[in-house]
């Protein structure tokens, strides 16, 4: 049977992750389909046709003038209202890496209303970071995506995944209403400095949501540990499954509860 899962995964234009995000939303049941950047710009009424809206991992547009921002305007001024629509039927929306900068860019993270509040900018390391990062997820936050989750390892590749919010008033907002999802850790669980912290980012922020837990925008990439053979530790049986899958299930379960 069709679940009610119907999720659109944006691609084209350097956008390159949508086939591992597609494979990741489909394995937990979900039906995803990829869809250039331009078919939605054209026609903004298809967002209406699904519930999931992801824009995934890659380099947008080259990364011009800054990662995720040409993406973030074209979006913003072509299909913001729809964007705005979707978000109020309930719907879910996902960032992943360049999609994270894209939502934060656009001003739909950490409040929907296109006014940017955060950044994430250049690591502090200067150098593009490519490992694993160990996650602590907030049990505090409204985040639909990462519900039942305490403690998750996934990949990171990135040379702007720096969190920095506008003010310290902005800051404690995000804090304050638990919208910071998840923080790097190092191996001893604790909040700390390089490597565990690869880009610098303020009190560590890997992933941010909005107030409603729909929207959500995190750095490292769920989709890239889809089997239990990606991770590095896979033969000392680290995990049985690959544990990225829990954040689309979360979602994939959430839409088949409530539509």
């Amino acid at each position: 049977m069709v679940g009610k899962t119907k999720a659109l995964v944006l691609t084209g234009f350097g956008i390159n992750c949508p086939v591992e995000t597609a494979y990741s939303i489909n394995t937990v049941g979900g039906h995803a389909e990829m869809r250039h950047l331009n078919e939605l710009l054209e026609n903004p009424l298809m967002l209406e046709d699904y519930n999931l809206f992801v824009v995934p991992g890659g380099f947008s547009f080259g990364d011009d003038i800054g990662s995720g921002k040409v993406l973030a305007n074209k979006l913003r001024y072509k299909a913001g209202g729809k964007l705005l629509d979707f978000i109020s039927q309930g719907k879910l929306i996902l960032g992943i890496c360049n999609g994270f900068q894209v939502l934060v860019k656009m001003g739909l993270l950490p409040e929907p209303d296109f006014e940017q509040r955060v950044t994430l900018t250049y690591n502090e390391s200067g150098k593009f970071e490519d490992r694993w990062a160990k996650l602590l997820v907030n049990q505090h936050s409204p985040c639909i995506f990462t519900r039942e989750l305490t403690e998750i390892d996934l990949p990171i590749r990135h040379a702007e995944g720096r969190f920095i919010p506008a003010t310290k008033e902005i800051l404690n907002r995000i804090t304050g209403n638990e919208l910071h999802v998840m923080q790097y850790i190092n191996k001893k669980g604790a909040l700390g400095g390089y490597p565990a912290n690869p880009n610098g980012s303020v009190l560590n922020i890997a992933a941010i949501c909005d107030r409603s837990g729909q929207i959500f925008g995190l750095m490292p990439h769920p989709e890239a540990y889809n089997e239990r053979t990606n991770h590095p530790c896979w033969a000392s049986g680290v995990s049985s499954t690959g544990r990225g899958l829990a954040i689309f299930r979360n979602a994939v379960s959430y839409i088949e509860q409530e539509w």
